[in-house]
């Protein structure tokens, strides 16, 4: 009879170890030994590959490409996060925060998969919600396909089983950390779980060509729950994100085996589901109010698109004796930076203001390309002016108050020049690199300092 071996897992990195341990020696994070019981068999089996065929190594000449065959949703921002279309026989991971709308959007495809594809089958399990919750969210986004299947169920043996009976195109597995297998002697989404039901998922999915597509939980910090070995093991991560109680989301691709880990998709929630913003700089700044001061006009890259976002600023004078810093959007600790700046090489005293900075849109802005807006927009609201609604700013600022070139800058003034904008204001470098080869006017500053007397002291 087999042995049943008692052993703890750290539930970040995978380590085990006979006996509890308060520190991981691998990845050194606390408290995050569980313990779990698993069969440990008596018998070493046989290796086989994935499709259950001797393999041997093969020389590169010998190696045939394989043509990559993609199902198309008809859904053009997925579609370009998932790098053309969704590929046959992957596994796709989906993170988001709770509510943010992952089973909606994945709802929204299988509804317009069903549409092309109408012969095909599709299996939506959920081990979260009924099945009568699950089918209450199909009819309401006109998903009514008689060929689109609901089964309510968290053991993986009896899911798969269902999965062969009905032997379906695509499958929808919501969510992997509810399910568990009977031959793993551990609660449903530990490390152990996690790994065994993947593992199998990933075999069955690559010799049937099962085209999977899987919603994973995500911790405090906004990472997918889980051992990290999850996100390796499939093909595509994405995440959704954006504000919960926001209109706005925006699908993320982290990892694609199949295209550029470099897309974003922006959808808008509204009653009767996502609808995909095709113009997303026209969205964020459609809404602004002409001739106010305090705002300014920045060119993010979100992938391979060129996005136009405002930064907004409120500067008040501080009845107290603290000054006040509130962002939205924007890394608290970065605009203490820039008002720092202001303050020694500006000569203008905002440390003892209350501050507040806002992104239009709920966008959140990361890099540092949006230096130069952000203090535009201080200054604009310090000084009670309006900044042209034709300007850009596009600049790092140095803690020297320096202004730095961006990158990607030939591609951002491509865009900006499309969008017809006059004027943009940037590294004294950038412009002179690019004078000419665009039908804007490029002002170039080597210091923070020249943008006050640059937008306000000019007559």
């Amino acid at each position: 009879m087999a042995k049943i071996k008692t052993v703890f897992t750290c539930q970040e990195c995978g380590h085990q170890s006979p006996k509890w341990l308060g520190k991981c020696p691998d990845c050194q994070n606390w408290n995050s030994f569980t313990e779990e019981e698993f069969v440990k068999p008596s018998k070493v089996a046989a290796a086989k590959s994935i499709h259950g065929k001797e393999s041997r190594p093969k020389t590169i000449n010998e190696v045939e490409m394989e043509r990559v065959d993609r199902y198309q949703t008809s859904i053009g921002e997925f579609d370009r996060v998932m790098g053309g279309g969704v590929t046959i026989g992957s596994l796709t991971l989906i993170g988001g925060e709770p509510g943010i709308g992952k089973s909606t959007l994945l709802m929204e495809v299988c509804g317009k998969l069903l549409k092309t594809y109408s012969d095909e089958k599709i299996l939506y399990v959920s081990g979260e919600e009924s099945e009568s919750q699950v089918a209450g969210r199909s009819k309401r986004l006109g998903v009514e396909n008689s060929s689109f299947y609901i089964y309510h169920e968290t053991n993986w043996q009896k899911i798969i089983e269902q999965v062969k009976i009905l032997k379906p195109k695509f499958l929808v597995l919501d969510s992997i950390q509810t399910t568990h297998s009977s031959q793993i002697e551990s609660a449903a989404g530990t490390l152990s779980q996690i790994r065994e039901v993947t593992y199998e998922l990933m075999n069955y999915a690559k010799a049937f060509n099962l085209t999977c597509f899987i919603i994973g939980h995500v911790t405090k910090e906004g990472q997918i729950a889980g051992p990290k070995i999850l996100e390796h093991m499939v093909d595509t991560v994405i995440y959704f994100e954006g504000d919960q109680f926001g209109q706005y989301r925006m699908l993320r691709v982290m990892k694609n085996r199949f295209g550029n880990t470099n897309e974003v998709g922006i959808f808008e929630m509204q009653e009767s589901g996502l609808l995909e913003i095709k113009n997303p700089s026209q969205y964020f700044l459609d809404q602004s109010l002409p001739g106010s001061y305090g705002r300014s006009l920045t060119c993010i890259l979100e992938g391979s698109r060129s996005l136009f976002v405002e930064i907004q600023a409120l500067v008040v004078e501080n009845k107290f004796a603290v000054g006040r810093r509130t962002t939205q959007g924007l890394d608290s600790n970065r605009v203490a930076l820039l008002v720092a700046v202001i303050d020694k090489y500006l000569g203008i005293p905002l440390s003892y203001n209350d501050i507040y900075v806002n992104v239009v849109g709920g966008i959140k802005l990361s890099t540092r390309e949006n230096d130069l807006s952000v203090i535009a927009s201080l200054l604009s609201s310090y000084h009670g002016k309006a900044i042209p609604g034709d300007t850009i700013f596009l600049g790092e600022v140095g803690l020297t108050g320096e202004v730095r070139s961006v990158p990607m800058m030939e591609m951002r003034l491509k865009e900006i020049s499309q969008m017809n904008y006059k004027r943009v204001i940037t590294s004294k470098r950038a412009a002179e690199d690019f004078k000419g080869k665009y039908k804007i006017e490029l002002t170039g500053i080597t210091k923070a300092s020249e943008l006050n007397a640059l937008l306000f002291k000019k007559s």
